[in-house]
């Protein structure tokens, strides 16, 4: 096995989360000579085309930056991948490494590196495998997530196992707390698992076949919430959904983002509704839901800023006995 500098590593990743691993594994000293990305995307205002964290990564240490729309060859950008295909059979690789790249692997991607390509997955597989493993462990109630470094195979995050190490997820953390934690803990591990490689393997454990279950991708429609639910479950969603797509209430015809709220350790004696508002002052804004009351601690409205719910209040007054859809 060649030895860490030597070692010809290529990378595939998109946002943040990946711009950390590949940040960590240049400063390793490993040759980096191709990184794969999506292509620029439009946003903001102006929709001006914006370079991906990793594109912008790269170009700032002088590596190579390919952008394919698909790696299928038999796609609806063929050309893409066929131009793909050129950069990394001219790289040579060793070993690819993929973080939250977007783009499913095909076959020809993952045998063309020598030693394959290792996954930085933000779980403990085969938990959470999928797109959205952060927000899902924080929705369902986890007291734990990690990270997985896998040797890819052609199926859904289904590779063998070859580091893992756990992170506890604290009762207020945020998918946006969560995710730069992780984002760190998996630029740590892939390190790791590059020297290791290079210096004598690592032993590959098949996961477990009980356990498993799917983080899909988060949609817009589920940012609505549903105040029948516990309050539990609602603060949990908040969490999750923090940044994106944000838990969202609506109040006279206006949709309002929460940000953060609390269970609250009262009980109301009175018949209320779910969505009921209980109480909207200095200490929040206290709302019924299908089992307890919450307090909404931090809100937004449309085009405004998130503001503590006293701030909030100040600019539009809510009326105990008015109910949130």
């Amino acid at each position: 096995m060649p030895d860490a500098p030597t070692l010809k590593v290529g990378f595939a990743g998109t946002p943040e989360f990946a711009r950390s691993a590949l940040e960590a594994v240049l400063a390793a000293g490993f040759q980096v000579p191709l990184v794969l990305t999506q292509p620029d995307r439009a946003a903001g205002r102006g929709m001006k085309l914006h370079a991906s964290p990793v594109k912008r990564c790269a170009q700032e240490h002088g590596v190579a930056v390919v952008q394919p729309r698909s790696l299928r060859q038999d796609g609806k950008f063929p050309e893409d991948a066929a131009a793909a295909r050129v950069a990394l059979e001219a790289a040579r690789l060793d070993v690819l490494v993929v973080a939250a790249y977007g783009l499913i692997l095909p076959r020809w991607v993952l045998v063309a590196p020598r030693l394959g390509c290792l996954n930085i997955h933000a779980s403990l597989l085969p938990r959470w495998r999928g797109a959205a493993p952060i927000q899902r462990a924080i929705e369902a109630g986890d007291v734990e997530t990690g990270i997985t470094i896998m040797q890819m195979d052609e199926g859904l995050d289904t590779g063998d196992m070859l580091l893992e190490e756990r992170l506890p997820i604290g009762p207020r953390d945020t998918s946006a707390m969560l995710h730069d934690a992780l984002a760190r803990l998996g630029a740590r591990l892939i390190v790791d698992a590059l020297r290791a490689v290079a210096a004598c393997g690592l032993r590959a454990t098949p996961q477990c076949t009980e356990g498993v279950n799917y983080a899909h991708k988060i949609d817009k429609s589920e940012a609505a919430i549903d105040w029948n639910e516990s309050a539990e479950q609602i603060e949990r969603r908040v969490r999750a959904f923090d940044p994106f797509p944000g838990a969202q209430a609506r109040l006279r015809g206006e949709t309002l983002k929460i940000w953060r709220s609390e269970i609250s350790s009262s009980s109301w004696l009175q018949p209320v509704h779910p969505g009921q508002i209980l109480s909207a002052d200095h200490d929040g804004i206290a709302v019924a839901t299908g089992l307890g009351v919450l307090v909404i601690r931090e809100l937004q409205r449309a085009g405004g800023k998130r503001l503590a719910a006293q701030e909030f209040l100040r600019g539009f007054a809510m009326t105990p006995g008015e109910r949130l859809g």
